[in-house]
């Protein structure tokens, strides 16, 4: 165990060792459709960038962001970033697409970024990748032992970018330790309806679901919906955000974080060095994009055994000894 977590911190220095302070002040705008304070998807990116910020000081790092931008808004908010000369807008969000391609056409030397996409953009637009399906799939080893319905639920935002890698990891992780148990799926149809992600949620557990997950902001809603059921044997596996510091952890197991700081300092590092664009950036185990943590106060329910299971698949998979074949579930 003890070796197991040299290995990850040591990946971790190495993810961050790469970078050096910016030669000269860069100033980063952020656009979330949610809020930087939702416990998940968004908080996630607003949380790595200020953790840079912090690193190298707000002389050389300044930031800014607006929240609850719906892509017919983001746009008007985007263009005063750039007309104040920051130097990389970040639209944190596979909506915000079509609105940065265009930005991206009428400010050639701005630096813009959005994700979750696997394709490559013009040469001033970044995308960024988290390959989800790792945490999927440690995540649904850890529900197929745990289930004792052999029935899963899973509330996603839409079919697309790293939540559909996320649940098809999630149902291979199931599968492969327990081929029986069924995976409920559902969606929400947006990324921040907290209250459609709570019925769906609540629906799922109904219909016998004793273990949950999802992806997105709006999976708090679905995570609320978990705590409500305090006294009985119902859990929740975390995605996006670490969901061991919020109120409902009492029912979260284990969960899962994207650590976008290692995304930021790259957007940094690459746009000094006159790269503006251009580029995917992947987020995975091997590169420190995922911290994975387990909750030790979640009792009986996370066993020696379910733990070390679900470890060695992690460390299979920070290794390249295990890929994840997503693309195979339909």
């Amino acid at each position: 165990m003890k070796r197991f977590l040299c290995v990850l911190i040591a990946l971790c220095l190495i993810a961050g060792a790469a970078f050096a302070a910016p030669k000269t002040k860069v100033k980063i705008a952020l656009i979330v459709e949610s809020t930087v304070d939702d416990k998940g998807w968004c908080q996630s990116m607003h949380d790595a960038i200020t953790a840079v910020q912090k690193k190298y000081g707000t002389a050389l790092v300044e930031y800014s962001y607006s929240e609850k931008m719906k892509p017919v808004d983001a746009g008007s908010a985007a263009r005063q970033y750039v007309a104040k000369g920051f130097d990389i807008i970040i639209c944190h969000g596979a909506q915000y697409k079509n609105l940065v391609l265009e930005m991206a056409d009428d400010f050639p030397k701005t630096t813009f970024a959005f994700g979750t996409s696997g394709e490559i953009g013009p040469k001033n637009v970044f995308t960024y990748m988290p390959e989800s399906e790792e945490t999927g799939y440690i995540n649904g080893i850890i529900a197929g032992l745990v289930t004792r319905t052999n029935k899963i639920g899973l509330v996603g935002p839409v079919d697309g970018g790293d939540a559909a890698r996320y649940n098809r990891g999630f149902i291979l992780g199931v599968k492969a330790v327990n081929p029986n148990a069924v995976v409920q799926v559902a969606y929400t149809g947006s990324f921040g309806d907290f209250v459609k992600a709570a019925e769906l949620a609540h629906t799922q557990i109904k219909a016998g679901a004793d273990v949950l997950t999802g992806s997105a902001q709006q999976a708090l809603g679905a995570l609320r919906a978990v705590a409500e059921y305090k006294d009985k044997p119902i859990w929740w596996l975390g995605q996006d955000t670490e969901q061991l510091k919020v109120p409902e952890s009492y029912k979260v197991i284990a969960a899962a974080s994207y650590a976008y700081a290692a995304v930021v300092e790259q957007l940094i590092d690459k746009r000094q060095s006159g790269v503006l664009g251009g580029e995917v950036i992947p987020l995975n185990f091997a590169n420190g994009g995922f911290i994975y943590k387990f909750n030790d106060n979640v009792g009986p329910v996370l066993t020696a055994d379910i733990r070390k299971q679900a470890e060695k698949a992690l460390a299979d998979i920070t290794a390249s000894k295990l890929t994840i074949a997503w693309q195979s579930v339909k």
